[in-house]
């Protein structure tokens, strides 16, 4: 399940290079803040605390209420670079799970 996440919000966040209403974007952050907001507790409660706070700031950055006024270009940057995160995140198990700090 975790796999569909990550591969719906790259491709979310992919859309995104399109010039879309403002409203399109404003739901994007929804449903992607809500995407790694479950990821992040997936992720904390299999005792992964790095990766859960990685994707906890990354649904405080993506976060709809207190828009991050970063223009469009760096906003581009950004979702393009997560999205290529979260894919290669899917095929290859990082080393960051394997150096992971255990919840307890």
């Amino acid at each position: 399940m975790e796999n569909k996440i990550k591969l719906f919000l790259a491709l979310l966040l992919l859309i995104c290079l399109e010039n879309m209403p403002y409203g399109y974007y404003q739901l994007i952050g929804f449903l992607v803040m809500m995407g790694f907001g479950i990821l992040a507790y997936r992720t904390y409660s299999k005792g992964h605390l790095n990766v859960a706070i990685i994707y906890t700031a990354l649904a405080v950055l993506f976060q709809p209420i207190f828009k991050i006024a970063f223009g469009r270009y760096l906003w581009n940057i950004i979702d393009v670079l997560v999205a290529i995160g979260l894919i290669l995140s899917i095929y290859r198990k990082t080393k960051i799970y394997q150096d992971n700090i255990k919840v307890y």
